[in-house]
């Protein structure tokens, strides 16, 4: 197969290898523990390849090697595997009718939803699929990315909005705990690493919308993660030229106490040398996790999670050069710089878990987390501008050269910003499972604290002409004196102290109609209270789920619920520095109705999800964003909605890897209360400009209402492909492949109002490839004395990020000249970059 038909394909074709012996021939029934026939059930020979499934009478068949022992596995998602021993003589023929029976417990696959899940807004990730795939920030955050109404446009960052939400809009948990992101960072290359150490997770759960009352008050996502308990001592270290990582887990003796550990070290450096901006980077991320359990008996247990991060990025820039503009008009915009920017972040949370199991149908949690971040963001950056227009004559000898210089300047970048947040949380969760019933409750208590010193600038000045220019002649000997008004300036100093209290009760009922359908609805609502202006909120939310007897590989869903989102604290901040003690939450009222159809093609399992959503968005904060910093208007109030339908096919295109595409379509818009601006007109009826305040030159002021615009996550397209393969033949040879195609997102003039941004950025486009060699894997054997007899797994991945060489656009520079002419210029993202990594297990 080439690797041109698995990249750009869907449809693969598979043709079956045969193997020449002895043989016998088995077959049966595979029915659930209420005599229902299983389809889609895998039954195979353990350790051998190849295999089949059960069909829509839960029958099978499956010719077997004959003269030795074998074992037979059968298995499906949200059952225990059942297995059996037997041995069966050449040509013989032997019925094996089985029952498999019900489990709960985390299941392989990256989405493939067990019973209870596609009954629910939720998807199970599998992690390992986040470590062979090619990424430069790496983990599990961009498997996220690939999910239907999932989307970002920017690979050096863990940020993503979710079906036309924004950064702020996602939670995320890491053992029930709720994980934060620095406030400070404004751009993709100094976050360093998120969260989540892909080598520790057991579980991912993920929703884009429409979840339960159990999860908290945000209004766009929920990732829910979980932490593997070790089982016997094993690890995992890898290297390449982007950092190492190394983690660790074991067991006591008597299995009552158990361990993990990781940690992690990143540098960017190779990454930002390769980028238009050149000069000396100085980037380091270091981070370290431990989760501690102890099991004092069957019914309790205590757990603690720990997390240190520290980040250090420090540039001093000489030079850039980028050009842009269209074929028609180019431009050359060069840049020498003077200064540096030093920012560094040092997180910190800690949790403990006390976990009381009375009874087999009752779970009790009891969880203390504490959370701290100082983040510091200090830069005086000079830089010395000049603009130039190329040359576009193809049939030139000086063709792209610049032939006149259309701008020149300098602009001077300050800032002192000092930011300290501590959250400390007491919370309670238990879960109670009767008959039909499962009910689910908890309270939250939380403490906020936060100390933000900002003091930031921005002056230009063009052609010797500061900008905003006052105006006045040159040479006049009694020139106004104005103050001097630089382009930009926020300063504020703060401190909060919030109380929060968080309380939820969910139940989910199963009902079985005369004909044997399955209905489940879930109920739940959910509370919230804060002190910082006395708010208090009822959240309902309702999930409902229709499955047919008759037809088991179908299942639709609708989700409703009201979601709200108390400001944390950067949507209380104006622009220029100032608090609102007026912002209320925000507000978004869900509608999901999807299906999951599970079909069978080329005799191999398929999964095609759908959601259609609409989202009621009302109280929002306006906000614009550059690369990943979010600043909001907190002055406005806006209303609005997203809507869109999302697409997923998941399967194994190649027998025994999972591959998947998504597609979306999404539109979100929002009306700002109160805005408006009017055109000016003169006496012929030709329009002569427009603003915010009525002009008395004018002969006619005419008043105009923007309505409803884009918003700034107003992405109408998101495509994305995670396709793996191997040569046949050579299972430990592997290719995986992570396309992502994501149409224009809109964005304005800085220091204009939300009405003027509705100009779109270039599409993104990215395609990232790796090739692993898997030279020590389970058929591997060695000799008592190689060192590499306790090695469980050795790979070596060669991985090429941006293959097309893209130049994709993440956020612009604007620059002025005396004539007021602004000029935007992009900020590339990474080129064509090469990676060498290994990895070890043990």
């Amino acid at each position: 197969m080439s690797l041109q038909r698995g990249i750009f394909f869907i449809l693969y074709i598979f043709t079956p290898l045969f193997s020449l012996g002895q043989t016998a021939l088995v077959e049966g029934i595979v029915t659930d523990e209420n005599s229902r026939a299983v389809e889609l059930a895998n039954v195979a020979v353990l350790g051998e390849k190849g295999g089949t499934t059960t069909d829509d009478k839960g029958h099978f068949s499956l010719k077997v090697p004959a003269g030795k022992e074998i074992t037979l596995v059968i298995s499906f998602i949200g059952f225990s595997d059942r297995q059996i021993a037997f041995q069966l003589n050449e040509g013989e023929h032997r019925t094996l009718n089985t029952t498999l029976l019900t489990i709960s417990t985390e299941l392989p696959g990256f989405e493939v939803r067990d019973e209870q899940l596609r009954t629910e807004s939720m998807v199970r990730l599998n992690p390992k699929v986040a470590v062979v795939t090619p990424t430069i920030s790496g983990g599990v955050i961009d498997i996220i990315k690939t999910l239907p109404g999932v989307s970002s446009n920017n690979e050096l960052s863990s940020q993503y909005s979710v079906r036309g939400g924004n950064f702020d809009e996602n939670l995320i948990y890491v053992n029930d705990i709720e994980i934060y992101r620095p406030f400070l960072v404004s751009a993709g290359q100094q976050e360093g690493l998120s969260f989540i150490n892909s080598s520790l997770v057991s579980s991912l759960l993920f929703s884009a919308g429409g979840f339960g009352a159990e999860y908290g008050d945000k209004m766009s996502s929920v990732l829910d993660v979980k932490y593997r308990k070790p089982e016997e001592f094993g690890g995992y270290f890898s290297i390449s030229l982007l950092g190492t990582e190394l983690s660790l887990g074991g067991t006591s003796k008597n299995k009552k106490f158990t361990y993990l550990l990781g940690g992690r070290y990143k540098t960017n450096n190779y990454i930002l040398n390769n980028i238009d901006t050149k000069g000396e980077y100085q980037t380091n991320f270091f981070d370290f996790q431990s989760q501690l359990t102890w099991e004092f008996n069957s019914r309790w247990n205590l757990n603690f999670l720990g997390y240190y991060s520290r980040n250090r990025y420090k540039v001093t820039p000489e030079s850039r050069e980028t050009d842009f503009g269209t074929i028609q008009e180019a431009f050359r915009f060069k840049v020498y710089f003077d200064g540096n920017e030093t920012d560094k972040y040092e997180m910190g949370q800690g949790a403990l878990t006390l976990g009381f199991h009375p009874q087999k149908d009752l779970d009790l949690k009891f969880i203390l987390s504490a959370f701290n971040t100082q983040e510091k963001e200090t830069y005086d950056v000079q830089g010395q501008y000049w603009i130039g227009k190329l040359d576009n004559n193809l049939g030139s000898e000086e063709f792209g050269d610049v032939l006149q210089t259309n701008g020149v300047g300098t602009y001077l970048e300050h800032a002192r910003n000092y930011f300290n947040a501590t959250v400390l949380t007491l919370k309670h969760k238990g879960s109670f499972s009767r008959g039909k019933h499962y009910l689910k409750w908890g309270i939250r208590y939380q403490y906020q604290m936060v100390d933000d010193v900002l003091r930031e600038w921005e002056m230009i000045d063009s052609a010797g002409y500061s900008i905003p220019n006052p105006g006045g002649v040159p040479g006049d000997p009694s020139p106004d004196n104005p103050d001097l008004e630089i382009n930009y300036f926020a300063a504020g100093k703060h401190i909060l102290h919030i109380n929060r209290l968080a309380a939820f009760v969910s139940d989910r009922w199963n009902f079985n109609l005369k004909n044997n359908d399955l209905i489940s609805l879930t109920a739940g609502l959910r509370a919230y209270y804060w002190d910082y202006n006395n708010e208090f909120h009822l959240s309902p939310r309702l999930n409902l789920s229709y499955k047919p007897y008759k037809k088991q590989n179908i299942v639709f869903r609708f989700a409703t619920g009201i979601y709200y989102q108390p400001p944390f604290y950067r949507e209380l901040r104006n622009m220029d520095g100032s608090l609102n003690p007026d912002s209320k939450s925000q507000k978004s009222i869900h509608f999901i109705l999807g299906s999951d159809y599970r079909f069978q093609a080329w005799n191999r399992p398929f999964i095609f999800t759908t959601e259609l959503y609409y989202k009621y968005l009302d109280n929002l904060i306006p906000y614009v964003v550059d690369n990943v910093r979010i600043r909001y208007y907190a002055g406005q109030l806006a209303r609005g909605y997203a809507a869109g339908i999302d697409l997923k096919v998941y399967g194994e295109f190649v027998k025994g890897i999972d591959s998947w595409l998504s597609l979306s379509f999404m539109k979100t818009e929002e009306d700002i209360y109160g805005d408006f601006y009017y055109n000016y007109f003169n006496e012929n009826g030709e329009k002569t400009g427009s603003g915010s305040e009525m002009d008395p030159n004018a002969a006619e002021n005419v008043k105009v209402e923007p309505g409803y615009i884009p918003r700034p996550t107003d992405q109408r397209v998101n495509f994305s492909i995670l396709f793996q393969d191997y040569i046949p033949g050579a299972p430990f040879l592997t290719m995986h492949l992570r396309l992502l195609y994501s149409s224009g997102l809109p964005f304005g003039p800085p220091d204009s109002e939300r009405y003027a941004q509705i100009y779109r950025m270039p599409d993104y486009r990215r395609v990232d490839i790796g090739f692993s060699w898997e030279f020590v894997n389970e058929s591997t054997s060695f000799g008592p004395k190689n060192p590499f007899r306790s090695f469980d797994s050795m790979i070596l991945s060669l991985e090429v990020f941006n293959l097309l060489q893209t130049f994709n656009t993440v956020s612009y520079i604007w620059v002025k000249d005396i004539s007021n002419r602004q000029y935007a210029v992009p900020n590339y993202l990474t080129p064509r970059l090469l990676n060498l990594k290994l990895a070890i297990s043990f």
